[in-house]
């Protein structure tokens, strides 16, 4: 699972890379729950259903979930 060691470990470019995707988890989780919670984006209802809208939410939840885990489950690749 996640190794702070092997976090300590990273060249700073790994560092980066994985605050980068922490970030983009945080991006699709917001976006997803702002889709799926709130009426902030005025979409149009005729063009893209509350049902869409829900649907698409829970895709960007799982989609940053699944990248989570492979952020946390990559290997040291030297």
């Amino acid at each position: 699972m996640f190794n702070l060691n092997f976090f300590k470990q990273k060249s700073p470019q790994q560092r980066f890379l994985f605050i980068l995707g922490l970030t983009m988890l945080l991006m699709y989780f917001a976006i997803g729950v702002v889709l799926i919670f709130t009426n902030i984006l005025s979409l149009d209802p005729d063009k893209f259903p509350k049902q869409y809208q829900i649907a698409f939410g829970v895709v960007l939840i799982v989609y940053g979930a699944i990248r989570f885990a492979r952020l946390i489950n990559q290997k040291d690749s030297d």
